[in-house]
């Protein structure tokens, strides 16, 4: 599975033979309480007050929607909602439900004040997400027994509950569902001193001793988000391990990172094929999504899901209505001296009407 895969604090699989230390250090890694957690310092203010005056009140809180690019701890934080109300939670996936049915299913079987957490919430079922208003509003949904003129709707009451609704593409959710959200938290990207940080409590969690600039070299190649950087923590704490005297330091992580292919402003193989295509198979561009995706042997969507949202994010690579283009940043980036025209060219791009694309230029 692709980087997008698993939560940010989510712990590799142990294996059943590993010691009982190791396993239970692993499960603690993912931040328990709002005070545990690091960065996200305006999100956690503001969930603290909706969920100390809900606490205050003896009810159930807003339903909560976070938003954010994928890694950034919307899964963590929806537990710590649970954690911080002790209640429950129930935890699914808009994928997983297909009918109005399963929703009704997992809605009914909520107890008082619980929290239901579902994952990519922007692609549900509209169905389901019709049967979700009623429930969210009234905390009742109308289950339909028989077909015809002769189907009846059945009343059922809900347990006042709490949804926290997690989206990676909060544009694709539909004006009614989510203004019945009474909270939207908006996830960003971590900065280097708190991916620091991160790594620091995560290592004395696995009982790995890092250096204070072992830890930043790893941060500064996390992409500013916290599942890349203890995923590479775990790679690294692997090399120091193995080929040195398990302490982690800027020799042992850069060395490390290297042999994984992960360059030192966060590139890994795949980001390093894309760009070196645009640059020295196609002179910088533009070029179409397609024509780009085939070069490097990758199907269209990886690269445009996987690849270019952080190539775009750190200047290296610009989208524009005729294609794909390098920036300067990316010809500089692999050591390639830009043509003169090269910013010229981005900038010429970007004016050309998207009508003017032919079908390969995505």
């Amino acid at each position: 599975m692709d980087e997008y895969g698993e939560d940010p604090y989510e712990p590799d699989i142990v294996s059943p033979r590993a010691q009982p230390t190791e396993a239970g250090a692993e499960a603690g890694v993912r931040p328990a309480k709002l005070d545990e957690l690091i960065g996200q310092s305006r999100v956690r203010e503001q969930l603290e007050l909706l969920l100390s005056g809900a606490k205050g009140r003896d009810a159930a809180p807003d339903h909560i929607l976070l938003s954010g690019p994928p890694g950034l701890g919307k899964t963590t934080l929806a537990m710590i909602v649970s954690a911080e109300l002790g209640v429950a939670l129930r935890q699914t996936s808009g994928p997983a439900i297909e009918r109005s049915g399963d929703l009704a299913a997992v809605l009914t079987s909520l107890g008082p004040g619980d929290v239901l957490f579902i994952d990519e919430i922007h692609r549900i079922a509209r169905p389901a997400e019709e049967l979700l208003y009623t429930a969210m509003e009234d905390f009742r949904v109308d289950v339909m027994v028989g077909k015809g003129p002769g189907a009846t709707a059945i009343p059922l009451d809900l347990e006042p509950f709490t949804l926290v609704g997690a989206t990676t593409r909060s544009g694709l959710l539909t004006g009614p569902l989510r203004d019945r959200f009474g909270f939207v938290g908006q996830l960003d990207f971590y900065d280097t001193p708190d991916l620091e940080a991160i790594v620091h409590r995560t290592a004395r969690i696995l009982a790995v001793e890092i250096t204070a600039d072992g830890a930043a070299e790893i941060a500064g190649r996390s992409r500013g988000t916290p599942r890349i950087a203890n995923r590479l923590l775990r790679r690294v704490r692997d090399f120091a391990q193995v080929r040195a005297d398990g302490v982690i330091d800027r020799d042992i992580a850069h060395r490390a990172l290297a042999l994984y292919d992960v360059d030192r402003i966060g590139l890994d193989r795949l980001d390093r094929a894309v760009l070196s295509a645009l640059v020295e198979s196609f002179g910088g561009g533009p070029v179409g999504l397609t024509t780009l995706a085939v070069a490097v042997g990758e199907q269209p969507d990886t690269v445009e899901e996987v690849c270019e949202p952080y190539l775009v994010r750190a200047g290296l690579l610009a989208r524009t209505p005729r294609g794909r283009v390098a920036t300067v940043h990316g010809w500089r980036h692999l050591g390639r001296t830009p043509p003169a025209s090269s910013a010229a060219g981005v900038a010429r791009a970007a004016l050309f009407d998207t009508e003017t694309l032919d079908d390969d230029q995505g």
